[in-house]
């Protein structure tokens, strides 16, 4: 196996074995550093640098910045709702699937999906985790859990970006194998996160 392969597949197992499967549980929401800290739950962690790597991989490098802003937005929005009471049944379930459909994007970004496809797709993943997060919402002090959340959520979304920048630069040749390896792994994680929710 390439070293490349190995190092994506050492990031993804490390992150595996140092977070719980389901970060929408047994966690405080009422304060920044709270906020700060819940994004390296492996589902969101995973979910978000999918996104930026996605972005650059399948959007034209003038419009990478989509993917992200679609994601933050879905995600304001729907954590909106979750806060109003709206949710859906196997809620976690449905997050730890959306893990699986990031890979699935990632093995068809040499061969995208038309781009309005792939930025619903990514709301609608963005819509699940918000719902869930919404739901979160205690009496006081989530204003700067929100905050905190949204910082480092679009700082994982610039990670992504980088590391798809990183693949189509130094890795062009060999990117679909990359993006195909990355893939794969992340359909492995999220059919492990749906299995321990």
């Amino acid at each position: 196996m390439r070293t490349s392969h190995k190092n994506a597949l050492l990031l993804i197992a490390a992150c595996a074995v140092s977070t719980g499967a389901s970060a929408h549980t047994g966690h405080r929401t009422e304060s920044f550093m709270e906020g700060l800290a819940h994004p390296f739950g492996l589902d969101h962690l995973l979910a978000m640098v999918a996104v930026g790597v996605w972005s650059v991989s399948a959007l034209p490098a003038h419009k990478a910045w989509q993917g992200p802003a679609t994601f933050l937005l879905a995600l304001v929005l729907s954590a909106l709702l979750g806060a109003s009471g709206v949710t859906l049944p196997y809620l976690e379930h449905a997050i730890a699937l959306s893990v699986s459909l990031f890979g699935l994007m990632l093995v068809m970004a040499a061969k995208p999906v038309p781009k309005t496809f792939g930025l619903g797709l990514i709301a609608a993943a963005a819509g699940l985790h918000g719902l869930a997060h919404g739901a979160e919402t205690p009496a006081t002090g989530f204003a700067g859990y929100a905050a905190g959340f949204l910082l480092i959520t679009a700082v994982l979304h610039v990670g992504g970006v980088g590391l798809g920048m990183g693949i189509r630069r130094w890795l062009a040749g060999r990117s679909g194998t990359v993006l195909t390896t990355l893939g794969s792994t992340l359909g492995v994680a999220g059919a492990y996160l749906f299995i321990h929710v």
